[in-house]
């Protein structure tokens, strides 16, 4: 008999780390065709911050988002970064890129007020060029200035201020900034085979301010097919302490498919936060966090029965099927 249960999931994941020395570094150097390259410590590992960085430089210095050219791959030249995890990047590294491109744009300003004789407090950058606001027809190219000026370059560090517990009361400020979701998982379970069928994810996370939206998407799908591994498939020692039955290989170690992930409805909601860059969140690890106990609900909600161990397994279902008939 195959029998159908909805289970829902929410929960919460900090970025960053707030017990101190958590920095990153950023350089923007305006070059004199106009582009810009900006230099960080940030390791893209497929999860986009190349992308997002890029975007707010662009959108800091009023030019085209493929006028950046982004350098991360000399650690000893480079700028530093503590590291690509606590999905800190966009949150931290992004507020030190803001901060470098905002930087390199006040030295652009001051060369632009000369040459337009204006205050550098009544110019906006925007398509390229430094503009008088309320007076678009008066401007200076950003190539322009670039070309004839010594080299611009803006710096940024962003600092997490280290938090510690209070000694008296133990109140502490053990995040930056948190990110929530929520999601509802909907599965088909044979009570004769034990084997489940996910058949729907809807995943819905706060990302503070989708930098870009279709990352974020991709995230939360990636998220979703990892967390299904974990729920149902990926076991390292599925006999722990005995190795029987240990996968070796790639071969022998299961993981989701195309074939096995179902369609994903991924919903962003935007709820900003108050340190990140333009209200920006982490949004990586979480989406893989919620999914699994999603799932884990909807079996109970199937079958009756909790399985309070991953991966949830045809063995284990049985097995849990037959001990709740002998009771």
């Amino acid at each position: 008999m195959k029998k159908r249960g909805i289970g829902i999931a929410a929960g919460l994941y900090p970025t960053g780390l707030m017990g101190g020395g958590d920095p990153s570094q950023a350089m923007v150097k305006i070059k004199p065709d106009g582009s810009v390259d900006l230099i960080v410590g940030s390791t893209d590992l497929g999860q986009g911050c190349k992308t997002v960085l890029a975007q707010m430089a662009a959108e800091e210095l009023g030019i085209r988002f493929d006028q950046v050219n982004v350098l991360n791959a000399d650690t000893d030249a480079g700028p530093l970064c503590l590291g690509t995890f606590a999905s800190r990047v966009t949150f931290i590294a992004g507020n030190a890129v803001v901060a470098a491109a905002q930087e390199a744009r006040g030295i652009l300003f001051d060369l632009a007020a000369k040459e337009l004789e204006a205050s550098p407090w009544d110019l906006v950058a925007a398509e390229g060029k430094i503009y008088v606001i309320g007076s678009p027809d008066k401007s200076v190219a950003i190539a322009d200035l670039a070309g004839k000026s010594p080299l611009i370059v803006g710096r940024g560090t962003y600092v997490p201020a280290p938090a510690a517990p209070d000694p008296k009361t133990g109140v502490w400020n053990a995040f930056h900034t948190l990110a929530w979701g929520a999601v509802l998982a909907e599965v088909e379970v044979d009570t004769e085979t034990g084997e489940v069928d996910l058949l729907r994810l809807v995943c819905a996370f706060d990302a503070g301010k989708a930098i870009n939206p279709q990352l974020v998407e991709g995230q939360i799908e990636g998220g979703a097919g990892m967390s299904q591994g974990q729920a149902m498939m990926e076991q390292w020692q599925p006999y722990y302490p005995s190795l029987d039955w240990q996968p070796t290989t790639l071969r022998d170690y299961t993981v989701p498919t195309a074939m096995d992930v179902p369609d994903v409805e991924s919903v962003i909601y935007e709820c900003p936060s108050a340190g990140g860059p333009y209200g920006a969140k982490g949004i990586g690890e979480i989406t893989a966090n919620v999914p699994t106990p999603a799932i884990a609900s909807a079996i109970n909600n199937a079958i009756g029965v909790w399985i309070n161990e991953i991966p949830i397994t045809p063995e284990k279902i049985l097995r849990a099927l037959e001990a709740k008939a002998i009771s």
